[in-house]
C-alpha cells in the first residue's frame, strides 16, 4: 500500500545514550510489525537524546505534527511520551488525531518526577485536543519509571484507558502488541 494511503503512527523515542538506534528502534519495529502494512510508523530522531530538553524536542514534534493526516495516531515512550503529551497540551496539530498512546511515561507533578523544563499541569486533560482517545501502558517490572506513575496519569486523565502489564520492563519486553491491538481497535 502506498505510504500516503497508510494510517500514520508518529512514535516518539525515549531518552538516553543511543536510545533511537539502540533501544527504541526495537519498539518502533515491534509496533510496525504488529500493525502491518496498513500503517506507517514514523520515527523521528530527537535531538540530544542523551540529555533531552523540552523546547528542542517540542520543536521537532511540532514540525512532525505538520506532516500528519487526519486520523493519525501519536505515541511516545518514556520521556518522549511525557514531552509528547505536554506538547499536545500546548500546541496541538491541525490534523484531527485518532489517538494518544503513552508507554512507560514519567508523570511530571505532585508525587511524580520534578522537572526544570516542564511545568506540572493540573488541567492536562482539559488542554489536550478534544475527543482524542488516550491510552496508558506501564510494566510492573519497570525499574526506570515506577509503576505508580500509571495511577498518577490515570488520575490526571480520567478519560484514559490504562494497561498495567504484569512483569513487563521499561521497554515492555520489546513487545508493543497491546499498543498495536488498541490502535487497530480505534480504527475499527
Amino acid at each position: 500500500m502506498p505510504l500516503q494511503q497508510r494510517r500514520q503512527v508518529l512514535f516518539v523515542q525515549g531518552a538516553g545514550p543511543d536510545a533511537h538506534d539502540g533501544w527504541d528502534d526495537k519498539l518502533a519495529d515491534s509496533l510496525q510489525r504488529a500493525l502491518g502494512d496498513d500503517y506507517a510508523v514514523l520515527y523521528p530522531r530527537m535531538p540530544e537524546e542523551a540529555d533531552p530538553h523540552y523546547t528542542a524536542w517540542k520543536a521537532v514534534l511540532v514540525e512532525a505534527f505538520n506532516d500528519l493526516s487526519d486520523g493519525a495516531v501519536v505515541a511516545g515512550h518514556s520521556i518522549g511520551g511525557t514531552i509528547l503529551i505536554h506538547t499536545l497540551a500546548e500546541q496541538a496539530p491541525t490534523a484531527r488525531l485518532g489517538g494518544l498512546f503513552l508507554i512507560a511515561a514519567p508523570y511530571i507533578g505532585t508525587e511524580g518526577w520534578p522537572s526544570d523544563e516542564i511545568a506540572p499541569d493540573a488541567d492536562l486533560a482539559r488542554r489536550l485536543p478534544a475527543g482524542v482517545p488516550v491510552f496508558l501502558y506501564q510494566g510492573t517490572a519497570d525499574r526506570t519509571v515506577p509503576v505508580d506513575h500509571l495511577a498518577l496519569y490515570a488520575r490526571a486523565l480520567p478519560q484514559a484507558a490504562t494497561r498495567r502489564l504484569e512483569g513487563r520492563d521499561h521497554q515492555l519486553d520489546t513487545d508493543l502488541s497491546e499498543v498495536a491491538r488498541d490502535i487497530r481497535a480505534l480504527a475499527g
